[in-house]
């Protein structure tokens, strides 16, 4: 068995069951998460749950929020985690013909917000600079691509 991602008529993505129950999970993990709709739903065949709609306008945003704050962390753990789904859902939305910008390098952090910490590591990881975690991502999402049966 398989699960078809779809945009109208054409497959983006046609994982096995296994792959596809898992990436759909991921999303309902990150949608909680970001505060935001996924546009990943029915599709063309009512009540067949092998077969999944992507609303290109609705999924543009969420991919975009999984970015940015992908991007914006520096914490290993949470990184090495999320990498592989971010970049999964990536190449679905480049897919889906969807421009996907990777933020340039900030020196702002996710891990600070209005002056509280969240998801402090310690010690940090001086690896995880913004710019290799934006270029560790565009290349797995790139590569990923390759490995996604249409």
């Amino acid at each position: 068995m398989s699960i078809y991602f779809e945009v109208g008529d054409e497959t983006l993505w046609n994982p096995s069951d296994g792959a596809g129950r898992l990436f759909l999970r991921q999303v309902e993990l990150f949608e909680a998460d970001l505060g935001l709709p996924s546009g990943i739903g029915p599709g063309r065949f009512p009540g067949d749950p092998s077969t999944l709609a992507v609303a290109p306008a609705v999924y543009a945003e969420f991919v975009h929020g999984l970015v940015a704050r992908h991007c914006r962390t520096g914490h290993a753990v949470i990184l090495t985690l999320s990498e592989g789904f971010v970049a999964t859902a990536v190449a679905l939305a480049r897919r889906a013909g969807i421009e996907v910008p990777i933020p340039e390098p900030s020196t702002e952090s996710d891990d600070v917000r209005g002056g509280g910490r969240r998801d402090v590591q310690v010690p940090g990881d001086p690896r995880a600079t913004p710019g290799s975690v934006a270029a560790a991502l565009d290349a797995r999402a790139r590569d990923i691509d390759r490995w996604m049966a249409y």
